[in-house]
């Protein structure tokens, strides 16, 4: 029964990552499919370990209550809460000023900036220092997201190969050769890191984005860039940001992204060009601009909101009080609607359903006239925003037929300080070890949301299901590995088989295996699993334990063939809207890369 268990396990998972990589089923319903195998094989025929511990349902059960799972999904939440708050878009814009006017060129400065970064700060916390600043330099330079996550992933990954301090994987099989009385230094390590991380880097930046598979669709992350011009109106209130500005060679350089059509000054309307006018308090600014750039304006308080009296009337009062669950959706009129022929002022769509119409889109001309005075036309696009609430309201309604796409969030500028105390504290305490990671991650997703930086369903929709279920079965497959003696029987056939062979060879072939299991287990099991083993390797050859210590560090990180292989691998799955099969195809031929690297210059390095 013991031999049965353990060649179902080995049946069971090859057929789960046949299914991964067949595409043709969404990947929780092969974890689900493969997790409910697992239970029924232990269940219906019980077994006991070498212990004598049987296996029961809660170990199978275990993985969705497992640290790096929760680690995982909470950072993906404050990840979230700086985008809500465009929190990264100062360091955004100098980046993007670095890089130059090519779209690659910030990308692959950020992307090497992580991998150097990475070789002194563990993985986790630098990839998710950089989600969110790849995510806005991909959206404003028109890059798709697959081209730039799994990158970041791979590179931090090369990058903690180089130091000891690189990866939690490196300190682990330091702590366990230190059990034998040997150390390893901080260096130790760096010059065949360095030769593997450059091979490896050249293939990421310069290969890896042809062979992934650009994807439509935004998967609920990225903001729309859209190039598309609303026309809309400003009041200058008291205190307003605009108020002083003065128009230079006829331009008002101040406005940012809004470019001015008209200004009414009472019963005077001024038209371009705009020489040494200068806006003052009670003029209403009408611009064109895209939802971004009215999006920028409204979260940074140049652009308002009227609000209702009790009576739910529009008042005089306005407010810049942005919550977290305000977005802007865009709307089309419906043929035959009611709003067909009305002005916005008289539209009723502020007291109807308290949302505010900012601007409109028609395809046909762009007015030049009071945005409260444009009569609306059926096919006029217009961008509204309100309550997430009050826009689903909109859902159903024959009149005005609202772009589901379209809704997004409003970023919250006046928390973005917040947001951005909040992640770095969660980062620099990981780094100092002042707590364990996984309850600074949650300690920091509880308070982006306690500040208000993010909304409960943003906070549910910053992880992707299919990330929930596949850690969890997979983390049931590597239980049932170990706990049949699966794993161990491949380590212990791995050291028969290379038991004749010359110290390079064993080398080579034993990185191969332990680059093939991190990729199955994780990579800390898998390091914990084959350093024994390594050392008593090079015991019996009679040379040093250094490569052979070396082997498992490159090796165990090694884990680019699978999204669970990493836990990076997990954070970048949902950005970048990835598939099981999109690893296999990337990166497997960086796995055997790395192999091939190690197989050359270790031997020449350690003089073997």
């Amino acid at each position: 029964m013991d031999s049965f268990h353990l060649w179902a396990t080995y049946l069971l998972i090859v057929g789960s990552i046949v299914g991964y990589a067949l595409d043709r089923w969404p990947i929780e319903a092969v974890a689900a499919a493969s997790l409910a195998a697992f239970l029924v094989l232990f269940a219906a025929l019980p077994f006991r370990d070498p212990a004598g511990l049987a296996v029961t349902s809660a170990d199978m059960l275990s993985g969705f209550a497992n640290p790096a799972l929760i680690t995982v999904m909470a950072l993906l939440m404050i990840g979230q809460g700086l985008f809500a708050t465009d929190a990264m878009a100062m360091p955004t814009r100098w980046l993007a000023r670095l890089g130059g006017s090519a779209g690659t060129g910030a990308v692959a400065i950020v992307l090497l900036a992580a991998m150097v970064l990475s070789a002194f700060l563990n993985n986790t916390p630098v990839v998710v220092i950089f989600i969110p600043i790849l995510t806005m330099l991909a959206t404003q330079r028109g890059i798709a997201p697959s081209r730039v996550f799994m990158p970041l992933s791979f590179l931090s990954i090369l990058g903690g190969m180089t130091t000891l301090l690189g990866s939690s994987t490196n300190l682990l099989v330091a702590g366990v050769a230190e059990r034998s009385n040997i150390t390893i230094g901080f260096f130790d390590i760096t010059v065949p890191g360095i030769a593997i991380a450059a091979v490896g880097a050249f293939y990421v930046i310069k290969i890896m984005p042809k062979i992934l598979k650009v994807r439509d669709g935004t998967g609920g992350r990225l903001m729309d860039p859209g190039g598309k011009q609303f026309l809309g109106e400003l009041d200058i209130i008291e205190g307003h940001a605009f108020a002083g500005i003065t128009a230079r060679a006829g331009l008002f350089t101040g406005l940012g992204d809004l470019t001015p059509r008209m200004i009414l000054r009472g019963d005077e309307t001024i038209l371009p060009p705009f020489d040494d006018i200068t806006l003052t308090e009670g003029d209403r600014l009408i611009v064109t601009a895209t939802r971004r750039a009215y999006a920028k304006a409204l979260s940074s308080g140049n652009l308002t909101i009227k609000a209702l009296d009790p009576s739910g009337q529009s008042g005089a009062e306005h407010t810049n009080k942005i919550g977290p669950d305000m977005v802007m959706a865009e709307a089309v009129v419906a043929p035959g609607s009611r709003y067909a022929g009305r002005t916005m002022q008289y539209s009723g769509l502020r007291t109807q359903f308290g949302i505010t119409l900012f601007g409109l889109q028609r395809k046909s001309r762009m007015a030049r006239s009071a945005l409260s005075e444009i009569r609306l036309e059926p096919g006029d696009t217009l961008l509204l925003c309100g309550r997430e609430a009050a826009i689903a309201t909109l859902r159903g309604n024959h009149d005005l037929l609202l772009l589901e796409y379209s809704a997004r969030p409003i970023p919250q500028g006046a928390k973005a300080a917040l947001a951005a105390s909040i992640f770095f504290a969660v980062v620099l305490m990981s780094a100092a070890g002042v707590l364990p990671i996984v309850v600074l991650a949650v300690l920091g997703a509880l308070l982006m949301v306690a500040t208000g930086c993010l909304t409960i369903g943003e906070a549910a929709r910053s992880f992707d299901r299919s990330i929930f279920m596949l850690v969890g079965a997979s983390i049931a497959a590597a239980t049932a590995l170990e706990r049949t003696g699966g794993a161990a029987l491949i380590a212990d056939g791995t050291v028969s088989l290379l038991a004749d062979m010359p110290p390079a060879i064993i080398l080579s072939g034993l990185f191969l295996v332990i680059a093939i299991m991190t990729n199955l287990l994780s990579n800390n099991a898998t390091a914990v699993l084959f350093t024994p083993l390594a050392l008593d390797m090079a015991r019996r050859l009679g040379v040093a334990p250094e490569p052979f210590l070396a082997c498992v560090i490159f090796a165990a990180n090694a884990s680019f063939a699978t999204p669970i292989g990493y836990q990076t691998n997990l954070l970048v799955m949902g950005p970048g809207r990835y598939r099981f099969v999109d690893f296999l195809k990337a990166g497997i031929p960086l796995v055997i890369l790395v192999w091939l690297t190690f197989s050359l210059v270790a031997p020449w390095y350690y003089s073997l």
